[in-house]
């Protein structure tokens, strides 16, 4: 494996590359004009970036323990020092444009860093894992709007929803790692729940956040568009049903097929920004 694949890896370019699409499509619909739809993409892409290599840094020894071959730094393709440095870089990148866009995007930026940066270095182990996850995507809509004159707060639908997707995806990224995270000693909310409940309970959280968001999503919902929110709801429903009745790694793919529908609905026309309808 090539050192710039392996670093591409290390980005967890999949979740990196949602987030940016996310928060890119709302800004637009907020702001379609300036220089804040310009500098919202490449500054969340960064962003992202730097939390996905920080996190492989962070947890090179860990992921070495557990033997996480598709781990680039775990498995010896790439040392932590590029990959650290690759963070900072993206880091200090992401936040000098967030500067240019306004105050206001650079503040919402720092804070979207710190709570990932946060749950890379050592919250993930804590009760209040689940804070940084809350405050990492809640912050979403409000980076979309803080590109509008006057930087008004989003909807609080929009929060809610943004928050309880980012919830439901912290404990669905966990059902495939349970076990590993275990016996490496990462006690997060999820891992708690785990112990206590077992793996269903890690279940039937992440599910029923995720479904809420589509919930919220379709209260919100623009007129005009409320078909889409309807199916999109009836979708995720049966997502759900599916990931509480299977066993394996179909509850894991349940969850994240109902958050890509309620990342759909959000950039799909649903009234979520400042009360007008996104079109």
């Amino acid at each position: 494996m090539s050192r710039v694949r392996a670093l591409i890896i290390a980005s967890h370019p999949g979740p990196s590359l949602a987030i940016t699409a996310l928060a890119s499509l709302l800004a637009a619909e907020a702001a379609p004009r300036g220089t804040g739809p310009v500098l919202v993409a490449p500054a969340m892409l960064a962003l992202q970036l730097s939390i996905g290599w920080s996190n492989d840094a962070f947890d090179a020894a860990r992921d070495a323990a557990a033997g996480r071959a598709d781990k680039p730094v775990a498995s010896g393709h790439i040392g932590t020092r590029p990959v650290w440095i690759a963070a900072s870089v993206a880091l200090v990148a992401s936040l000098a444009m967030a500067l240019a866009i306004g105050p206001a995007t650079f503040l919402i930026t720092a804070v979207m860093a710190a709570a990932g940066w946060a749950y890379n270095g050592g919250v993930k182990s804590v009760l209040a894992s689940g804070l940084t996850y809350l405050v990492g995507f809640g912050l979403i809509p409000a980076f979309a709007t803080s590109t509008l004159p006057g930087h008004p707060w989003p909807r609080w639908q929009a929060t809610a929803a943004a928050a309880l997707v980012g919830l439901g995806a912290h404990f669905a990224n966990t059902l495939p790692d349970l076990d590993g995270d275990r016996a490496t000693g990462v006690r997060g909310l999820p891992q708690r729940v785990y112990a206590r409940w077992g793996s269903g309970a890690v279940r039937a959280c992440g599910l029923t956040l995720l479904l809420a968001a589509s919930v919220l999503l379709l209260a919100a919902a623009a007129p005009a568009r409320r078909w889409a929110a309807v199916a999109g709801l009836a979708a995720a429903a049966c997502l759900a049903v599916v990931g509480a009745r299977t066993s394996g790694r179909l509850p894991f793919f349940a969850a994240i097929g109902i958050a890509a529908i309620d990342v759909v609905l959000f950039a799909g026309g649903v009234e979520t920004l400042t009360g007008s309808a996104l079109t």
